[in-house]
């Protein structure tokens, strides 16, 4: 028996950082959203006890670095599950990018193993399990639109983001999370993009607001590191995205469009900077 899973990237469309917790994680609120880039999984019952994963892409581990595997034996330990599964990862999402790939990949993973194997756990009880493998493992379970708290793992569902295009560019770089994260200094934060006004502006359908209140705290760091960031950005705005943020802790930067028409203008503008880029719809 086999299932598939369509596994997407997810950006954010505001993310803060509050302080830093005594157990070294960092408090955040964001707003998270997903977009039509997505790697698709085949997972398929083995005869045997043992988890195997394979892949088109050659860069990625296939072995127990691999949230996919670490989502599949984590189920098989909790749920006492003594059958074995092929998973067969289908990549599209570039890695090490702010796009929660890997996050997305182990989230595909629970939901579709729990089918496979008929487990009959509920959403709230994969985003458990979820949240046990990454911070952005319990959002990518269920999707959406909505607001993430604590490290991230803590979701409030809000109403779909406003349909239009996102433009996504990944320099060729990659970005440790663990090193931006352990250069901010939260408490020298002066200027903290607004949840609240960002879910205003989401619940509101106002495209233009979302624009405006774009907002990304590790942006400071990110930008530092790798200047080309910061240059993809301003390319961005110049060839006339309506809004621009870099996402996560990056080094991806993601555009807002709203008409068809400027698409293939800043589409091809930026592949004259990058061979990864992507032109995409939100998902509602």
């Amino acid at each position: 028996m086999k299932v598939y899973e369509k596994a997407p990237a997810k950006i954010n469309l505001m993310l803060d950082v509050l302080h830093k917790r005594p157990d070294g994680f960092h408090e955040v609120e964001m707003i998270m959203t997903m977009v039509d880039l997505a790697d698709r999984l085949e997972l398929s019952e083995l005869p045997r006890d043992t988890i195997i994963i394979s892949s088109q892409a050659g860069y990625i581990p296939l072995d127990e670095k691999n949230l996919a595997f670490q989502a599949a034996k984590l189920l098989k330990e909790r749920c006492g599950v003594e059958r074995g599964v092929h998973i067969h990862l289908d990549k599209k999402i570039p890695v090490a990018a702010g796009l929660a790939g890997g996050s997305s990949d182990a989230a595909a993973t629970l939901r579709g193993l729990n089918r496979l194997w008929r487990l009959g756990l509920s959403g709230e009880e994969l985003q458990e399990l979820g949240a046990e493998l990454g911070s952005d493992v319990p959002f990518c379970v269920t999707g959406g639109t909505a607001l993430a708290t604590g490290r991230g793992e803590k979701l409030t569902p809000i109403a779909s983001m406003p349909q239009c295009w996102v433009i996504l560019v990944k320099p060729p770089i990659n970005v440790s999370t663990a090193e931006v994260y352990g250069k901010l200094r939260a408490n020298a934060i002066t200027a903290h993009p607004s949840a609240q006004l960002m879910r205003e502006a989401v619940e509101a359908g106002d495209f233009q607001a979302v624009c405006a209140r774009l907002g990304n705290v590790l942006e400071d760091v990110t930008l530092k590191l790798h200047p080309e960031v910061q240059q993809l950005k301003e390319a961005m705005i110049r060839l006339g995205a309506d809004g621009v943020l870099m996402s996560g802790s990056g080094p991806t930067v993601f555009g807002l469009v709203s008409k068809q028409s400027k698409v293939p203008r800043i589409y091809n503008g930026l592949r004259g900077f990058c061979k990864e880029v992507y032109a995409v719809r939100s998902l509602t």
